[in-house]
């Protein structure tokens, strides 16, 4: 089984001196980079940029300012109308799937990557990843930090400055270090 094979199941794996995942995360990262040095106003180059990065995501359908960055790129579902601000890393040695219509604040941090806590395995550059997983219509404030397999339900928000450790039920508030629901959000606050 290859590095790669065992990254996408989820064994631990050797990230830092497998010859194949670092030239896959050169190119992706040179693609950033010249995403990242596109004028905004060249939608044309940006989306071909993008297609590029993200091949599981419509480049036409989303929007993300730059600067943006990313570790491989194929482990990426952004859906329908999903904005990311500023400043904005996905770390995708599992997969990030985020819903349709999710907006992501400037700052944020999408972190999939475990590594081990003895010291000797980690700088054997062992390391192993889980999914994040966020629902439609979400609302992720400035300078959050998602880390690995959560799930954030769909509807819900969370305030800046959070640090996500575990799952998020759908339709609540939730923020903090670490983040925690704070109140349910009903309908009549969502019409409001």
């Amino acid at each position: 089984m290859t590095e790669k094979e065992k990254m996408l199941s989820g064994q631990w794996y050797d990230a830092n001196f497998d010859p194949k995942l670092i030239e896959e995360r050169a190119l992706v990262k040179d693609l950033c980079l010249e995403l990242n040095a596109t004028r905004m106003q060249d939608l044309n180059r940006r989306r071909k940029i993008l297609r590029e990065i993200l091949p599981n995501v419509d480049a036409e359908a989303i929007e993300i300012l730059s600067p943006f960055m990313v570790d491989y790129g194929y482990n990426i579902y952004l859906g329908t109308g999903t904005f990311l601000n500023h400043n904005c890393y996905l770390m995708d040695c599992a997969e990030i799937r985020l819903g349709k219509k999710v907006f992501v604040g400037p700052n944020c941090g999408f972190y999939t990557a475990i590594h081990p806590l003895d010291f000797v395995k980690r700088a054997k550059g062992l390391e192993m990843a889980k999914p994040i997983i966020i629902g439609d219509d979400v609302w992720i404030g400035g300078d959050v930090t998602i880390l690995p397999g959560v799930k954030i339900g769909r509807g819900s928000v969370i305030g800046a400055k959070s640090l996500v450790t575990r799952d998020i039920p759908e339709n609540v508030m939730a923020f903090g270090n670490p983040c925690k629901v704070i109140k349910k959000i009903g309908l009549e606050t969502l019409l409001v």
